[in-house]
Formats: C-alpha cells, sequence, structure tokens
C-alpha cells in the first residue's frame, strides 16, 4: 500500500512561501524547519510572488470576509485548545528519548507526523536509531565541506576544472570520484578557464546586447555600472549573492542575497541602485537573469546602454571579479557563517566597512565612496 501524500494548508503553504521569499534563510533551512521538500518551497515561493498581486483584488476581499465568517464560529474551540496544547507541552519531558517513548505509531486517529508536532518533537529525530540523534546527515555535510572546499580553490585557480579539482580534494585526504566533483559543481555553476562561476545559463529567446566596453576609457563615475552572481557557502547550505558596482570608483551601490538563482532578486538590487545614481551603460554576462525581458525592460525604461560580455571572454566584467574575491578572502571565509541572516548582517558591515573605510590601491588608497560621491551629482 502507498504511503498517504501530505496535504498541507493554504496557512502552512503562505508562512514557508513567506519566509522563502524574505530569502534569510537557505531553501534546504527551509524545507529542513518545516519537513517538505525543497522544491515544494521553491514552488510555493514562486507563487507567492506571482499571484501576491491578486490578494486584494475585490474578489479576493470577498473570498477573505466569507472565510472570516465561517472561522468566527471556531475561535473559542481554537482557544481553548491551544490552552490545553500548551499545558500539554509544559508537561512533556525535555529528553528526546522520553519524547520518542510517548509515540504511537499504530494510533487509530493521530499520524506519527501529528504526534510528533504536539509534543514538539522533530519528525525525523524519532526515526533515528537512539545512538543518532545528534549525529548529522553525513552525505549532505561532506559535501557542504566539499563545495566549501571547491569554492576556496577556485578563488585561488579558477582554471581547475572537474579532474583537476578531484585531485585536489583527494590530496586534502577525502576519499571521493570526479562524479561527485562533476555534480557538485554544476550545482554552484563552476566551470573551468572561466574567473567566475557561471551561475545561469544564456535562454535563446531572450535577446543578447553586444559589449560597449571594448576600448572604452572609464574617466568618471555613473559612466558604467556592472552586476555579476557568485555562490556563497554557509555551514548549513548556501546562499547566491548579486551586486551592482561602479566600474570607475569601486563603489558598491546595492547588493541582494537569494536562496534560489530566479532575476527577481537582481531586479531588486537594480532597483535599489538606481536611488543612488544612473549609469550611462550597465554591464552584465549573458545569463538568463540579466537577458530576461524584465530586467533588460527595467533598464532601457531608464534610458541605460545595456552592454553583455563576450561569450568565453573572462576578462569583460573583472572588476566585480575581484570584488568577488576581496569579499570571500576578506569576510565570508573569515567568518564561516552558519545561517543566512548572520550572512546578512556580515555583509551589511562588510559592505559600509568596503565602501567607506577601506583603502584601494588602485584609487590612490582613498575609499569607493570618497571617489564616487563628489563626483557623482555632475554625471547623473
Amino acid at each position: 500500500m502507498t504511503e498517504k501524500r501530505r496535504q498541507f494548508s493554504a496557512k502552512f503553504k503562505f508562512q514557508v512561501a513567506l519566509e522563502a521569499v524574505k530569502e534569510l534563510k537557505t531553501i534546504s533551512e527551509i524545507a529542513s524547519q518545516h519537513e517538505v521538500h525543497p522544491t515544494q518551497v521553491k514552488q510555493w515561493k514562486k507563487q507567492l510572488q506571482e499571484e501576491g498581486a491578486t490578494l486584494f483584488s475585490e474578489k479576493a476581499v470577498k473570498a477573505e470576509q466569507a472565510q472570516t465568517e465561517k472561522e468566527a464560529t471556531l475561535y473559542e474551540q481554537i482557544g481553548r485548545l491551544k490552552v490545553e496544547n500548551d499545558w500539554l507541552k509544559k508537561k512533556l519531558p525535555e529528553a528526546v528519548a522520553a519524547k520518542c517513548a510517548l509515540i504511537e505509531p499504530n494510533h487509530a486517529q493521530l499520524s506519527v507526523r501529528q504526534q510528533c508536532e504536539l509534543i514538539s518533537l522533530n519528525r525525523a529525530t524519532y526515526y533515528y536509531e537512539p545512538a543518532t540523534y545528534y549525529e548529522p546527515a553525513t552525505e549532505s555535510a561532506l559535501n557542504l565541506v566539499l563545495m566549501r572546499l571547491i569554492d576556496e580553490q577556485y578563488m585561488r585557480t579558477p582554471f581547475y576544472g572537474w579532474l583537476r579539482m578531484t585531485v585536489y580534494l583527494q590530496q586534502q585526504g577525502y576519499a571521493i570520484n570526479h562524479k561527485r566533483v562533476q555534480r557538485l559543481m554544476q550545482q554552484m555553476g563552476i566551470q573551468a578557464l572561466y574567473p567566475k562561476p557561471s551561475l545561469s545559463k544564456p535562454q535563446p529567446a531572450h535577446k543578447v546586447y553586444p559589449y560597449l566596453l571594448g576600448g572604452l576609457e572609464i574617466t568618471h563615475p555613473n559612466q558604467v555600472w556592472s552586476t555579476d552572481i557568485t555562490y556563497i557557502p554557509l555551514r548549513t547550505g548556501f546562499l547566491y549573492l548579486v551586486a551592482v558596482i561602479d566600474w570607475f570608483s569601486r563603489y558598491v551601490l546595492s547588493w541582494q542575497l537569494s536562496n534560489t538563482l530566479e532575476n527577481r532578486f537582481c531586479i531588486e538590487a537594480v532597483q535599489q541602485a538606481l536611488q543612488v545614481g544612473r549609469p550611462m551603460i550597465f554591464n552584465s554576462d549573458q545569463g538568463v537573469q540579466f537577458t530576461a525581458l524584465n530586467f533588460t525592460a527595467l533598464l532601457e525604461r531608464a534610458e541605460i546602454q545595456i552592454s553583455m560580455d563576450g561569450k568565453g571572454r573572462a576578462l569583460d566584467n573583472i572588476f566585480i571579479e575581484r570584488l568577488w574575491r576581496t569579499v570571500k578572502y576578506e569576510d565570508v571565509y573569515l567568518h564561516d557563517y552558519a545561517t543566512g541572516t548572520a550572512l546578512f548582517v556580515g555583509l551589511t558591515r562588510y559592505f559600509s566597512f568596503y565602501n567607506h573605510e577601506r583603502p584601494h590601491q588602485s584609487l590612490n588608497y582613498r575609499t569607493p565612496a570618497a571617489v564616487y560621491y563628489p563626483l557623482a551629482g555632475t554625471w547623473n
């Protein structure tokens, strides 16, 4: 007999999707916390982003009012059940083994999942053997370690493909084969012979714009902005970081984090940057995030020329590549962030330091902010 498929309430889906939209946790963290599949989290997030605007339509308001009337009769019962549930949890033992002993797998009315929720016990913990309660999932933990090592080595040797990367990891003592390394590098979007992760592939249906920076002399702020995406490792997973940088001053105009590679966080980064100034030329790679119509339309409405890196040209977006190396070596690798929230706080602190305190040799040891702001108003 097949296992009964789990049913999720609309409220539960909304709460999970809202956490994903906030993008302060990885998809893996959210999925593990709520015991759902990561693919399901991504689908709910996308549905909330696409259909959220209809929530306040007249039809939705009427439906909400009708639902409110139906729920009104249940409030008293829900309140009573909550009091009883809170009392029950206070009486429960704290030890995991003791809680597991309370579960009745053959209960006629309550499933194991419901029983675990009632006593605040992770369902996966119940199915573990007692000796393994506090042991991490070996494979996923190992993969995260390997991805961290791959990312660090890639910053040093971007010409390493999966064969050389496999040899490097084996030299570090990891008994792994090239298939695992190849799969992890694909998941990270890393390709050999490029000094940056290829986190997305061009969409054939999208327009690709010409590269406008060949031989162009960069003489002032807001002449050229550029953007890119990079992989950021965490102890519990990973996030993606996008940033917008001014070429002349190296000033980081904006940045955003995301747990997926959908281009919404790229659009938000550009919108945030446009509150600071407006460039003549905006440069990016040919990834699907940047060739998408909603992204290019944003730039065209602002009357900004669009430039895209030539295929296979490693140095077209060199300034933001240097930024990624700086951010990872001076902050991400040093702090080894555990969660998305910690990463957000840390990057907020670091980018403020980078813009306003860190002197750049290429700027005659001035800070990016000291170069950008005195001249930016002249060239807006």
